[in-house]
């Protein structure tokens, strides 16, 4: 996940605004971390570069 995508990414449930860890990185891309909505006390994973923002009750 390019860093760049923070500007217009918002949270799936809410449309609030999302917090980002990040556990690994190369360059100027995110490959492994959270982002986290502080509205909805919801984490969303970053695996593979890809941000997984389905709903909790939608993923695997």
């Amino acid at each position: 996940m390019k860093k760049e995508l923070m500007e217009i990414l918002a949270c799936p449930m809410c449309k609030g605004n999302l917090e980002l860890t990040v556990e690994k990185e190369n360059g100027k891309e995110i490959i492994s971390g959270w982002l986290y909505c502080a509205k909805c006390n919801e984490r969303y994973p970053i695996v593979d570069a890809i941000p997984n923002l389905l709903p909790p009750d939608l993923r695997d």
